[in-house]
């Protein structure tokens, strides 16, 4: 027996009515709970991000389309988590970064456009130094504190004939990674390798010297520029993929000092810094024995990235 609206229910004790329709839920479209989120957010983008990620459609038609109680619960959840504070890549659970939509949680850094500009710059560096199908081309790249793996499997996506290792202190991180990572299908997985521990001695010994290009997105805040970061990072981003130390070198420092050890003769190492870095990180890399020392901007024209050359 089809249910009738509640409005339609009348009391009878002659006669046996259709039940009413069990919730008002199933007759609300998504429109009126974007509208709310609008209000409570004051944020259409966001409100329509959370509405097309509940409903599973796409944006407009899913305004229109009904609201199934669980993906109602699920929206609702959303807007309280973001109203907490909560970043909105992580309220989604996943963001864009170049051709990839990665997994992102509270275990990794959120990927930002800078480190879009890191990839620009280390894919290149690695055309230039090893251009793929030249003879002897040797295509082996390193991406030191992978996180989510943004940078390593760009790399892995956008070169498919190179190798890539990809390496971790958090053991966290690097479950987000391998998730992203099983993500890519069967040709990606079997060129990139995940590997826990500090920077390059996460790494085979056998690696050394014959790595072609090593990229990182190192911490590098200094511990008294913390208290200076928008409360969205400072409260909910790993504090270790943040803060390097005292000065903020740290990491970096670690990095550039062991490079040459690791890496083959014609080679590179591209790194993302902060913008006042720029001259210091410089002199770290020259100090180290790089040849060729540059820094390149981001998209709005900052100080950005290291590119480091060792060419014999």
């Amino acid at each position: 027996m089809p249910c009738l609206p509640t409005s339609a229910v009348v009391s009878s004790e002659e006669r046996i009515l259709p039940e009413p329709c069990p919730t008002a839920a199933i007759r609300t479209t998504w429109g009126p709970l974007y509208e709310q989120a609008v209000e409570r957010l004051g944020d259409r983008r966001t409100a329509q991000w959370f509405v097309e990620d509940a409903s599973g459609s796409s944006w407009p038609a899913a305004l229109d389309e009904p609201v199934p109680a669980v993906a109602r619960e699920a929206f609702y959840s959303m807007l309280e988590r973001r109203e907490s504070g909560e970043p909105v890549q992580y309220v989604l659970g996943h963001w864009a970064f170049r051709k990839l939509d990665l997994l992102v949680d509270g275990r990794v850094l959120i990927p930002r456009p800078e480190t879009e500009v890191v990839v620009e710059e280390a894919l290149a560096e690695l055309d230039l130094l090893a251009p793929a199908g030249a003879e002897g081309a040797h295509r082996v790249v390193v991406d030191l504190g992978t996180g989510s793996g943004a940078i390593a499997l760009s790399i892995a996506t956008e070169r498919p004939d190179v190798q890539v290792w990809a390496t971790d202190l958090s053991r966290e991180a690097l479950a987000v990674a391998s998730a992203n990572l099983a993500g890519l299908g069967a040709q990606a997985v079997g060129r990139v390798r995940l590997a826990q521990g500090s920077w390059w001695s996460a790494l085979p010994v056998e690696l050394r010297g014959s790595v072609r290009l090593a990229v990182a997105n190192p911490p590098y805040v200094a511990d008294g520029e913390m208290a200076g970061l928008p409360e969205e990072v400072s409260r909910w981003e790993p504090h270790q993929a943040l803060v390097a130390g005292p000065s903020g070198l740290e990491a970096l420092e670690a990095i550039v000092s062991e490079a040459p050890a690791w890496l083959a003769g014609r080679s590179a190492l591209v790194a993302e810094i902060a913008p006042h870095q720029s001259g210091a990180a410089k002199s770290l890399a020259l100090s180290a024995g790089f040849s060729d020392v540059t820094v390149r901007n981001d998209l709005a024209g900052r100080d950005r990235v290291l590119v480091a050359r060792s060419v014999p």
